[in-house]
């Protein structure tokens, strides 16, 4: 490294008038390795300039060359990358970055201080330094000084470092002297040795007075030794003293110690005196009950209002007492102990009071209502419990404050007002019904009957179990609609805008009277049943404290698949099952107190059965509707959870209704004496749907009604293809098209929407009917001409032209003309005259379709007319062959007839 040191100087620097100061040998980062040189050089002319030079071997020769220059000034950042570990990278930031790798760490060490020396040492700039250790920028490596071979530039190369080191420039003051001595020696340039001699002298002169002035201040050392030596005594003597203080505040010091220590413990006794003070005030304040509320507890008159007021808010105050939230150590005092003991005993006692007065309120309120129930047995309504519950919600505190105190207790009264509740209602909803099926059975003997039906619930089941038993025969309803079908329907049909003549009450319109009384006291007994039932919860809730509103977990439920939905059946018993939530306990002590309304319910609802099946209808609309009104209220109350059962029991019944008529359907026995007419279950059909649309008009469960119309309807359309087979009076054909000309006249009144396509099948059917009785009752009226021209029309089919048929012997002119003379006007008039009286004899009078089917033979006649008149044209073109008659004298023949009959 040193002759390259050298070289470089001699070869590339010292022409240039440059001194090079350090050299590092560096590749760039990141590429192939091509080494060159960095070097530092100053000028040796001033104003000294400071480069750093790329120096670059050259690809021809040995030579170096000088490839870039830097100026020092130029340069901002050296980043040496680690300031701890052995790096060789580093980078110079000059207009742009340059990395750079050395060959060792020790020469980018020796150039990077050699850099910052130079940069301290010429330039005003202050260069970064990033990541180079300080102990490198103190201490300053000193550049090994190299000696350039004698020759001519010896004198240029040698003493490098040492000039670099001793060089220091003037300053302006220095300067100035310097100027100031050559003015006053002006011969000091020419004659160098007299201005040496003349420094000497006055370099001289100058020790001389120093000399002397040094000697002249020995006195005033002298004088200056003896003061300090008396301040030395004085020093002396104040330590002393100062000796003699510390020791006499060393006992003050333990007397304010003592004083301290003691003043300690005095506001340490101030603070727990304060700290229990404030104890027993706490304890004084939350755990003393004030006589009054005493009194109140063991003597307060539960009867009265004022009473209950005091016992009330004597009760809250023993609650506050016995729940304050005692600090810890509290509960080991023995005066708290005593204290809650007592709070203890005043609350036993209170409670056992407290629930033995509302045992006899319970008792009470049996008997008093007891004396209510003659009046209301009379008429169809339910006593009124609005004033016991009135009375009752005074205590609606003490009950909350029982079941938070002693649940025992409170539950003990909840059983209890269950029993003596659900006993007195079960008098009342057991009289109300019998009130109920009274006025449903009317003032028969059958009436009375009900009316003294034993109340057991053994006889209940009985009754239910023979009225449901009872219920699958025909009803009354039933049998008086056959006796109608067997009546005049001429009659019938044309009072179809009306169910009721009030002129002529028949037993159609005694069984909608029934119906509708029926129908009013069904939604009677509900009206009656709900605003009971939701003001016993209402109360229930109040009363006992108990959230209505509440998510509950579910429960052991039954669920029937209804029609319109789900219905939830729910199990009731005698025990009060375990609570999982206070909705579920409301539920639960409804269910034991009202008990028999769902059986009660069930009884009546299979007694509307018995008397007429059709009742079903109203029962499911009405109970539908109170479900629904219950449901929007609260889905899981009693109420709805009730009637929803029930709901259940009114839909098989009705289900019960459709299948009886269906199977009555399939029974129908047709007398082989008479002809069939209108069939009863067609009739009976009409009848139902006239009355479900006028029940379910806006209803809920429309739905129910609509699948069992498609039932009913499929059942008719199969009953009366049967029944039509099977006749042997009337015709098929007349059977089926009167039938379902009928059932179409009924559907197009009522205008059933989920029955429009049997409607249009039902006109399809009678029109199909229609014309194949048509056709088969006119036959071949004119049977030997007939026959002829089937003749014609096969010898046409084998190939042989129309023209042509004329030629063959049996069918030639003379043979039509024979045939046509064999039927004059007078044959066809009395021909068609015997076939009126045959169609008159297989029709009914209840449809009146006479005249339609006369004028569709008449059609069917008139175009057989003109079919052979057609054969002749074309057969026998040219011939004068015509019938006896004329599609006019067919037309008057048939006027005539029809109006003759």
């Amino acid at each position: 490294m040193t002759a390259i040191k050298h070289a470089l100087q001699r070869d590339i620097f010292t022409p240039n008038d440059e001194r090079l100061l350090s050299i590092v040998n560096v590749c760039k980062a990141g590429k192939k390795k091509k080494n060159c040189f960095l070097c530092a050089t100053v000028t040796t002319e001033r104003p000294v300039q400071v480069n750093v030079v790329k120096v670059k071997k050259s690809d021809k020769g040995d030579f170096y060359k000088r490839q870039i220059a830097w100026a020092l000034r130029d340069l901002a950042v050296v980043d040496a990358k680690d300031a701890i570990k052995e790096n060789p990278e580093f980078d110079l930031h000059f207009e742009k970055i340059y990395k750079w790798v050395a060959s060792s760490t020790a020469e980018k060490n020796a150039f990077i201080s050699c850099i910052w020396k130079l940069n301290q040492r010429y330039l005003r700039k202050k260069i970064d330094f990033v990541n180079v250790s300080s102990q490198l920028l103190e201490e300053l490596p000193k550049v090994t000084e190299e000696s350039v071979p004698s020759g001519e530039n010896q004198s240029v190369a040698g003493g490098d470092e040492e000039t670099v080191d001793e060089y220091q420039e003037l300053n302006a003051r220095e300067e100035q002297d310097i100027e100031i001595m050559m003015e006053g020696c002006e011969y000091a340039i020419s004659n160098a040795e007299a201005f040496a001699e003349k420094l000497s002298r006055e370099l001289q002169v100058l020790d001389g007075a120093n000399i002397q002035s040094i000697m002249a201040s020995e006195k005033q050392v002298n004088i200056l030794m003896k003061l300090l030596d008396e301040a030395l005594k004085e020093v002396d003597q104040i330590e002393l003293k100062l000796s003699s203080y510390e020791e006499m505040l060393q006992s003050v010091k333990e007397q304010m110690d003592q004083i301290s220590e003691s003043n300690h413990l005095i506001h340490l006794s101030n603070t727990n005196n304060v700290k229990l003070l404030s104890e027993i005030e706490f304890l004084v304040n939350h755990m003393d009950l004030a006589k009054g509320h005493i009194k109140a507890l063991q003597e307060g008159d539960l009867a009265s209002s004022r009473g209950i007021e005091a016992c009330t808010n004597a009760a809250d105050a023993l609650l506050q007492c016995m729940n304050v939230a005692l600090r810890p150590g509290h509960d080991m005092l023995y005066a708290v102990k005593q204290q809650q003991q007592r709070f203890g005993d005043l609350r036993e006692q209170f409670a056992r009071r407290l629930a033995s007065h509302l045992n006899n309120v319970f008792v009470q309120q049996g008997h008093d209502q007891s004396s209510t129930l003659a009046q209301h047995s009379i008429e169809l309504t339910l006593p009124n419990h609005h004033p016991f519950h009135r009375d009752l919600l005074r205590y609606a505190k003490l009950m909350e404050w029982l079941k938070s105190t002693d649940y025992g207790k409170y539950e003990g009264l909840t059983k209890n007002y269950m029993d003596y509740l659900s006993r007195l209602y079960e008098r009342e909803i057991k009289d109300f019904f019998e009130v109920a099926k009274i006025k449903m059975t009317g003032t028969t003997k059958e009436s009375k009957k009900f009316a003294t039906l034993p109340r057991k619930e053994s006889a209940v089941k009985q009754e239910t179990e023979s009225l449901h038993g009872s219920s699958g025969k025909l009803t009354g309803s039933t049998s008086s609609l056959n006796k109608l079908s067997v009546q005049s329907s001429g009659s019938r049909r044309s009072q179809s805008s009306s169910l009721l003549d009030m002129g002529n009450m028949s037993a159609s319109d005694l069984d909608v009277a029934d119906r509708s009384k029926f129908d009013k006291i069904f939604e009677q007994v509900l009206s009656e049943l709900e605003p009971l039932c939701l003001a016993e919860q209402d109360f229930i809730s109040k009363f006992f404290k108990l959230q209505q509103h509440q998510n509950i977990p579910g429960t052991v439920t039954e669920t029937e698949e209804l029609d319109g939905g789900m219905l939830s059946r729910q199990y009731s018993s005698g025990v009060l099952p375990s609570i999982s939530s206070e909705k579920d306990m409301i539920r639960q002590m409804m269910i034991k107190i009202f008990r028999c309304i769902e059986p009660e319910l069930n009884n009546l609802i299979a007694l509307g059965d018995k008397i007429d099946s059709f009742n079903s209808l109203y029962m499911l609309v009405k109970m539908s509707h109170h479900v629904w009104t219950a449901q929007n209220v609260d889905p899981a109350s009693f109420l709805s959870t009730t009637l929803g059962n029930v709901l259940v029991t009114v839909k098989r019944n009705f289900d019960k209704c459709i299948s009886n008529q269906i199977r009555q359907m399939e029974e129908v026995k047709i007398s082989k004496k008479s002809k069939v007419g209108i069939l009863p279950f067609v009739a009976e059909f009409e009848e139902f749907a006239g009355l479900a649309e006028s029940i379910f008009k806006n209803a809920e469960r429309r739905g129910d009604l609509d699948k069992a119309y498609i039932k009913l309807i499929r059942g008719v359309f199969v009953n009366v293809e049967k029944v039509a087979n099977e006749s042997q009076k009337t015709p098929r054909d007349v059977v089926m098209m009167e039938n379902f000309h009928h059932i179409f006249a009924t559907l197009s009144r009522l205008k059933i929407s989920c029955l429009e396509a049997e409607k249009k099948e039902a006109k399809q059917k009678y029109t199909d009917h229609l014309q194949s009785y048509v056709i088969y009752s006119l036959g071949q009226p004119l049977e030997k001409l007939n026959h002829f021209f089937e003749g014609v029309e096969a010898r046409v089919a084998q190939g042989i032209r129309e023209e042509e048929v004329s030629y063959q012997l049996a069918f030639n002119k003379q043979e039509l003309r024979k045939v046509i003379k064999e039927y004059p006007g007078k044959e066809v008039k009395k021909g068609l005259d015997n076939l009126y009286k045959k169609v008159d004899k297989h029709l009914c009078e209840e449809e009146n379709l006479l005249q339609v089917v006369w004028h569709s033979m008449q059609d069917e006649f008139i175009r057989q007319y003109k079919h052979f008149e057609g054969l002749i044209a074309r057969c026998y073109p040219g011939s004068g062959v015509t019938m006896e008659f004329t599609i006019q004298d067919i037309l008057d023949y048939c006027s005539s007839i029809a109006q003759s009959h």
